[in-house]
């Protein structure tokens, strides 16, 4: 498989990186990105929230406090700048069973636990696991993402009110039809065009805002009758307040909310740190995963206690955010306070903007996220790693995005387990002195121990065998395990049997275990040897 076929496009699709600029160092030119794109991302952010919303059972105020608290607080500590958070979809389809159950004041208890949760997640720097998602894992994430964007949209083809928008896709409904379809359709490959050619245009603003803007200022001026972002809700409110949820302090309280809370902090986690590992792939950075943790959790936290839905990072707005320019916390600031201002002041002119203009936008997002070039190599990769990224992609559609990834990197351990199974065997040969000799080669663990134990034939082995693991080894208990058993075998035909060539992490295994450790004089690494079998003097020192 090439290298990166994740940072071949991101490399396509980024602008020059300037994220090693300092705050001090960073000039009016870049300010002036920062907010175009902080303004860009803002505007897209409108409708998702609404939608998500809608989805989670509360009121569309909820949803735009979430994304306005969470936006603002992980673009200040969060651990890559360039991130957009806010309230997404795979949250709020965990969240509706509960709202309708419980009420939206559980659903505040929930994410202010979901927040903790996630907080202690970062000081104990879970975060680091997220390296453990094997790569084809993300080529499948990410095609599975562009995907959900993509079926997101076909609610705003659908007459208003009567579909059901969730995380992963639109149901129910009535299709737009005739002539309105074929203006929306116009408006947005209007918008895609804006949005392909600007930039060899000028670059004085970011692509996708200018697409919006175009696109909204003919609407407006024609006077042109298209679904709207004001059809989908009222954005006009004031600023979010302290609001302590109002439930009973009791156990009943914590066992309804704690599995929820763990559900939604462990998808949170997950969906945040695979997209900074993807604004990583972008901007050239890494590491951060900790301190995501604890941005995510603390926005959470504070969301629950101001009426919001909670969030996470949203890899959608992630992307326009980068592709405008986004390099620095001010991008994501900017958003999040812009999405504020909206709500207070602004709610009238915002709710004018077409859907068609943002759909538009999401649509050029999509383009940019499918990893197009991993179609070109499922041939030429291993044909499990071709298996998990078009499962990991499926699932991702199916289900929801956290989901596929735990399924990805199951199968994937599975498959390299069952590869490293199969890779156990041994050189033979004899020494001058009569013994027979195993030269181990390949890891000793679990899924190999079957096969370890039959490379050994001690019915007709000379009276001594060494095992040398100097090309192997020995993994964990079920491989210690399978030491002792041969070296049983060798017991009961009345023969000696010497371990040799042991790692150091291998002796205190089998110390652990309860194994003696033996040095040797002329074996100058290690040697271990089963206790049974030097008390009876089958297995010694050689």
């Amino acid at each position: 498989m090439p290298r990166s076929t994740l940072a071949s496009f991101a490399r396509r699709i980024a602008p020059p990186d300037l994220s090693n600029l300092s705050p001090r160092g960073i000039t009016p030119e870049r300010w002036r990105i920062e907010i175009l794109s902080g303004l860009t991302v803002a505007l897209a952010l409108v409708p998702e929230a609404v939608a998500f919303s809608f989805v989670a059972g509360v009121n569309p105020l909820v949803g735009l406090y979430a994304a306005f608290i969470v936006g603002l607080i992980t673009a200040i500590m969060g651990g890559r700048p360039g991130m957009i958070s806010g309230a997404t979809g795979a949250l709020a389809v965990v969240m509706v069973a509960l709202v309708a159950q419980h009420g939206v004041e559980y659903l505040f208890a929930t994410v202010v636990l979901m927040g903790l949760i996630q907080i202690a997640a970062g000081v104990f720097r879970l975060g680091k696991f997220i390296r453990l998602v094997p790569h084809p894992v993300m080529l499948g994430f990410v095609n599975g993402l562009a995907i959900v964007i993509f079926l997101a949209q076909m609610g705003q083809f659908k007459v208003p009110g009567t579909a059901e928008v969730s995380g992963h896709g639109v149901s129910g409904g009535e299709w737009i039809t005739g002539w309105p379809l074929i203006i929306m359709l116009g408006l947005v490959a209007l918008t895609m065009a804006v949005i392909h050619y600007i930039p060899k245009v000028t670059k004085a603003i970011p692509a996708p805002l200018a697409g919006i803007l175009i696109t909204a200022i003919l609407v407006i001026a024609f006077g042109i009758d298209v679904p709207r972002v004001g059809d989908m809700a009222s954005i006009q409110g004031g600023l979010p307040s302290l609001h302590i949820p109002v439930v009973p302090l009791n156990l009943e309280t914590l066992r309804i909310i704690l599995p929820y809370a763990l559900i939604l902090a462990a998808i949170g986690l997950i969906e945040s740190l695979l997209t900074l590992n993807l604004v990583g792939e972008m901007t050239g950075k890494r590491g951060g995963a900790s301190q995501e943790c604890v941005a995510q959790g603390v926005s959470n936290t504070v969301t629950g206690f101001f009426g919001g839905m909670g969030g996470c990072a949203m890899i959608g707005q992630s992307m326009i955010n980068v592709k405008s320019g986004g390099r620095t916390r001010i991008a994501g600031i900017a958003a999040a306070l812009f999405l504020l201002l909206f709500i207070m002041v602004a709610s009238p002119l915002i709710e004018q903007i077409p859907l068609a203009a943002l759909v538009g936008v999401m649509f050029m997002v999509v383009i940019g996220t499918f990893a197009w070039n991993s179609l070109r190599i499922l041939r030429k990769v291993p044909l499990t790693d071709a298996a998990v990224i078009i499962l990991v992609t499926v699932v991702t559609v199916m289900t929801d995005l956290a989901t596929a990834v735990v399924v990805g990197v199951i199968v994937s351990a599975l498959a390299y387990a069952w590869s490293n199974a199969t890779r156990i065997h041994a050189k033979t040969y004899e020494t001058p002195e009569g013994a027979k000799v195993y030269q181990i080669q390949g890891p000793l663990f679990f899924g190999s121990a079957e096969g370890f134990s039959e490379l050994f034939t001690p019915a007709q082995d000379p009276s001594v065998v060494i095992v040398d693991f100097a090309d192997s080894r020995v993994a964990d208990q079920s491989a210690l395990q399978a030491i002792e058993a041969v070296a049983g075998k060798y017991q009961d035909a009345g023969k000696k049997i010497q371990l040799r060539h042991l790692s150091r992490d291998c002796h205190e295994l089998l110390a652990k275990a309860g194994q003696l450790i033996i040095d040797s004089d002329d074996d100058p690494d290690y040697q271990i040897a089963a206790d049974y079998g030097v008390r009876t003097g089958i297995i010694g020192g050689h």
